[in-house]
């Protein structure tokens, strides 16, 4: 399987892309590709912009192109103020703009982690709600709150016993056939 991987952060010290990473690493019989949005940077979206370019932005049509290529899709969401990062926005405007249909009909597991006691399942609730209007098809989510709680940054790996196998479990809703 080839599986496309972020964390919908531009953070460069993303706890979300700690934990796509560690994801990636405990995912048997697959080919990760894990991305930066760092990568994806461009103008902010808006309609006099997109009227004014003669194409779309080439980053979003690559960001697009790549979501194409996999088989499925890894997000893990960082929260700003209960809602998408702007990186992430703004990407995802851009590539909605290109094709409504962003996820083209992918199987994706969508994650969110955060320091605090709700892990960031304010935007995660709003990801798996809104990924089927965008031919998403949500296999499994989950919410790991104390991000710094439960995982160790030395060893880059999940120390809580019941946060890793609650993952191990998520992470196999990817195997299973849709």
């Amino acid at each position: 399987m080839n599986l496309l991987a972020f964390a919908a952060s531009n953070s460069k010290h993303s706890i979300n892309k700690q934990l796509i990473t560690y994801a990636c690493s405990i995912m048997p019989d697959i080919t990760a590709k894990i991305i930066d949005l760092n990568d994806y940077e461009i103008p902010l979206y808006s309609e006099d912009r997109e009227q004014a370019l003669d194409d779309h932005p080439a980053k979003a049509k690559a960001f697009y192109e790549l979501i194409g290529q996999a088989d499925a899709l890894l997000i893990s969401f960082a929260e700003h103020n209960g809602s998408y990062t702007a990186a992430y926005k703004n990407l995802f405007d851009w590539a909605s703009r290109i094709d409504k249909h962003v996820f083209q009909n992918k199987p994706m597991v969508l994650l969110a982690t955060s320091p605090g006691a709700r892990g960031g399942q304010s935007v995660l609730t709003s990801a798996v709600q809104s990924a089927p209007h965008f031919a998403g098809i949500v296999k499994a989510s989950l919410s790991i709150p104390k991000f710094q709680d439960v995982f160790d940054a030395q060893t880059n790996t999940i120390v809580d016993p019941n946060t890793k196998q609650a993952l191990a479990d998520t992470l196999k809703a990817l195997q299973e056939p849709s």
